[in-house]
């Protein structure tokens, strides 16, 4: 005889925030967060919501003067009277502060892509091929666009690839050496160049990369030193102003981090500087102030270490590696080459949450006049001030870490309550995955119009198509029919000139007990 179980179910509401702790591509997806993502595309965290990324719109049309390049140097003018925007495109530089291209038709550059350096109103643009470039406008408001006036004994103009400047002395790199050349006086802009070899310190090896300035609090005020990076992440910090003086320009010491991506390796980043290496994006304050520089925890990129790992592992000989803060929105962005394609790994400064961009075929970025620009085929876009991408919708994608949602028990979920902002009506995909499933439903598709169509077929656990209007909080439920133990709500949106922000998520829930 057998006797019969019953199963006590009971109904009960849960709240998850959304997942405002970012991408995480460091820990096991079993111990992460609830507030992590295991994808977050085109989503940016921040501190009580997470939102769509801004998109781009084409600023100016370069395919007039050549067409099938790639706008590979984007670099900024600026002093106290006038700010410019300088390109370099198919072996032509080309002003563009207006959306219509003035090109020096007079100056060759053989390579296209150049690293550039702004001092005493002289923008130096270098590129280890040409001879270095200067660019300036005179006090009669005249562009002008030439040769550098820089020469050294055993100076071989062309090889010089990179610059900076530090305690008032111009640097530069010459490409594939040990030696770095520096003005013999304060302040030239042109003039004598004096070598300065470290191939005798180097403990490591390799080539010079970079020169720069880096200013830290050593505890009685600010110091700053001047730093040469090597190919093979070996970083000489010197102590002094003059080099030419050696009895007060002497070398602190030599700190070993990974090996540096590209030669536009470096960035200021609020009072630090961080270095793109192979190993993930290093800031200097912690690594070398550190015992081993070389523990990946250090990294700022240190949450999504297995992102950056697995891009540097394949694609770090390929040119387009780049960094640089957008102010104006409270981000980093970290320009990834892949292939033939671009991603871009972006935190939030205030949070230290990331996330990735997807769709954006950036070449290289420049900020000018309190906007981002980026360089793609053709064409310059200014990024940031519209919701699609030269028209077309933006696909955001975000996959939240698994919960168990108060509850070890089993359970079933029957009903979704996303809360969301957004200025005008979209169509939303969201469902979950239980128990590290991998679900995959379709993007629904908003144009922007009164008719909407299908993305792709829908999946059984697929949710609804949503319409929030307005900038009011907005949440309906939406059946969804899934069981276990964890659960991931998946947020899935295509759409164009629409801002979506999501807030959190009510599920509900009916939990098992006994046998089920």
């Amino acid at each position: 005889m057998f006797k019969r179980c019953y199963r006590q179910v009971k109904s009960a509401d849960f709240i998850l925030p959304a997942p405002i702790g970012g991408l995480n591509k460091r820990d096991p997806i079993s111990a992460m967060d609830a507030t992590d993502a295991v994808e977050m595309d085109n989503y940016i965290p921040m501190t009580s919501s997470i939102e769509l990324r801004p998109g781009y719109e084409l600023y100016a049309k370069l395919s007039d003067f050549h067409n099938g390049q790639k706008i590979e140097t984007l670099a900024r003018y600026s002093t106290s009277e006038t700010e410019r925007m300088i390109a370099v495109f198919a072996g032509k530089a080309y002003d563009v502060s207006t959306s219509t291209p003035v090109c020096f038709d007079q100056v060759v550059f053989s390579k296209s892509r150049c690293q550039t350096m702004l001092y005493q109103n002289r923008l130096f643009l270098m590129n280890g091929v040409d001879v270095p470039k200067v660019f300036y406008v005179d006090e009669q408001n005249q562009s002008h666009l030439q040769d550098w006036g820089f020469q050294g004994e055993d100076l071989s103009s062309p090889k010089i690839v990179n610059g900076s400047v530090s305690h008032e002395f111009v640097w530069f790199v010459e490409k594939n050496s040990t030696r770095a050349w520096v003005s013999n006086v304060a302040g030239n802009i042109s003039g004598t160049l004096e070598a300065f070899d470290v191939a005798q310190v180097l403990k490591w090896g390799g080539h010079l990369i970079t020169v720069f300035n880096w200013t830290i609090d050593g505890g009685t005020g600010l110091d700053d030193y001047t730093c040469l990076m090597s190919s093979e992440g070996e970083v000489l910090v010197y102590k002094g102003y003059n080099p030419h003086d050696a009895g007060h320009f002497e070398l602190k010491g030599s700190y070993k981090l990974s090996k540096p991506i590209g030669y536009q390796c470096v960035m200021p980043f609020l009072g630090d500087v961080v270095v793109m290496t192979e190993d993930g994006y290093m800031p200097l304050s912690k690594v070398l102030s550190s015992n081993n520089a070389v523990i990946a925890s250090f990294a700022f990129s240190d949450k999504i270490r297995g992102l950056v790992l697995k891009r540097a592992s394949v694609y770090k000989y390929l040119e387009g590696w780049q960094s640089i803060v957008y102010a104006k929105k409270g981000y980093a962005i970290f320009n990834v080459p892949v292939g033939n394609t671009f991603e871009q790994h972006v935190i939030n400064i205030n949070t230290g949450a990331w996330c990735r961009f997807t769709n954006i075929r950036a070449f290289c970025w420049c900020s000018f006049q309190d906007h981002i620009y980026f360089g793609s085929d053709n064409a310059i876009y200014r990024f940031g001030e519209v919701y699609a991408d030269d028209g077309q919708p933006i696909e955001g994608a975000v996959e939240q870490a698994y919960s168990s949602l108060g509850s070890d028990h089993l359970k079933k979920i029957v009903l979704i309550k996303p809360r969301i902002c957004s200025s005008k009506d979209f169509r939303l995909t969201v469902y979950t995955n239980m128990d590290y499933e991998k679900n995959n439903a379709g993007y629904y598709v908003d144009v922007g119009q009164e008719i909407m169509t299908k993305w792709n077929a829908s999946k059984w656990n697929e949710g609804k198509w949503l319409s929030y209007k307005t900038r009011k909080m907005q949440g309906q439920w939406i059946e969804n029919s899934a069981t276990g133990f964890k659960a991931s709500v998946v947020f899935k949106t295509k759409t164009k000139a629409t801002l979506i922000e999501w807030y959190e998520t009510g599920l509900r829930l009916q939990r098992g007990t006994g046998i089920l």
